[in-house]
């Protein structure tokens, strides 16, 4: 079983008896049974591995599951050898594609439970499955790639082709870390910092070029002009975060900001505010090449202004926008319909009380 109750050892019953009655606290027939029931649950451990790859968007998802189920886990952190490209349904059930030193992490004792993100981490999960006799179970978000038999729960995003299956559960997004608790204590520390900005703030999360769509300096001016339109028409400010693929259009994208602004650009050597700029935004506008950030746009409930130039995403980001319209998440920057209040969007807190269910814990 998966939750066992655990019996106390006697003496430590005896000791912590005996300490307790010492101290005059309550040690009387009535108290016995929520003392042991106290004592079983300091001792009951739920062994969690979840796989951290390489891969930030992956890694982001599981850390945002194992957040938000709230209970210890250990982090994996896996490196990947040559044989990694090889597609699952080529690899045995083994560590094969395993550097070496990751390799020797994945080894007994097996965990009760494996949370794992992305292609390259399924076949990791499954080895670790076989290796404890079956009884590890596995939550696997995205597709594997093949042997979906062998997971326990799939969690599948409704953009992606659909998998109809008792073992999935569709998911809107990406699961993330942005939790209420998480922003909260994000907006008590960075809420101060912009004091000296007018309100209301816009934050302007900008991503870029994918790999086969490019975020065009044309695009960048279009995108700081809507932007600055907007906060200037509200008496308020932006609040500015580029990204890594932003890459050449950065420049056009800051002399195009004409509004009050804080404006962090990729590699700067100062603390990265992304956190800090969606717990404290009253309205927030992103760009829509990257499912993750569009995800985490949608985790305050604050209205999410999307912009996304046909040229700049693919079939399956505007297939993943078109959800977010439909459920009432966001709305184009370019539509004169404003962008509504909505609940907060997060399929971790989906995925982590699946686990639980599934766990019986």
């Amino acid at each position: 079983m998966h939750n066992n109750q655990v019996c106390p050892p006697p003496k430590l019953t005896s000791f912590c008896l005996h300490l307790f009655s010492a101290n005059n606290i309550d040690v009387s027939a009535n108290n016995i049974d929520h003392f042991h029931s106290l004592i079983s649950m300091t001792d009951e451990k739920q062994h969690i591995w979840v796989l951290a790859d390489d891969r930030a968007g992956n890694r982001s998802q599981v850390r945002g599951v194992a957040t938000c189920l709230g209970l210890p886990v250990k982090i994996k952190e896996l490196a990947y050898g040559p044989l990694a490209v090889v597609p699952n349904v080529l690899l045995p059930t083994s560590r094969i594609s395993l550097d070496s030193s990751s390799r020797e992490k994945i080894i007994a004792p097996w965990p009760d439970l494996v949370i794992a993100a992305g292609r390259r981490t399924a076949a990791i999960a499954r080895y670790i499955k076989r290796s404890s006799g079956g009884s590890t179970r596995l939550i696997q978000i995205m597709n594997p790639g093949g042997a979906l038999e062998h997971f326990d729960l799939l969690c599948i995003p409704t953009h992606d082709p659909i998998i109809n299956d008792k073992n999935v559960m569709p998911i809107i997004g990406s699961p993330h870390e942005f939790t209420p608790d998480a922003l909260a204590d994000a907006r008590s520390v960075w809420m101060p910092k912009f004091a000296d900005l007018p309100t209301p703030y816009f934050a302007l999360m900008v991503g870029g070029s994918t790999r086969r769509q490019t975020f065009t300096p044309s695009m960048a001016r279009e995108l700081a002009s809507r932007a600055s339109a907007r906060a200037n028409a509200a008496g308020g400010s932006l609040l500015v975060t580029t990204s890594r693929r932003t890459g050449t259009a950065t420049s056009a994208l800051i002399e195009s900001i004409h509004a009050p602004s804080r404006i962090f650009q990729w590699g700067d050597v100062t603390e990265n505010p992304y956190a800090g700029f969606l717990a404290c935004a009253d309205q927030i506008i992103v760009t829509g090449d990257s499912i993750s950030m569009c995800t985490e746009a949608c985790a305050s409930g604050v209205p999410v202004h999307l912009f996304a130039p046909p040229e700049l995403v693919s079939a399956k980001h505007k297939r993943f926008h078109q959800i977010l319209r439909d459920n009432g998440y966001i709305a184009d920057i370019e539509s004169k319909i404003e962008a509504p209040l909505h609940p907060p969007l997060n399929p971790a807190n989906e995925i982590a009380a699946a686990a639980r269910s599934l766990m019986d814990w």
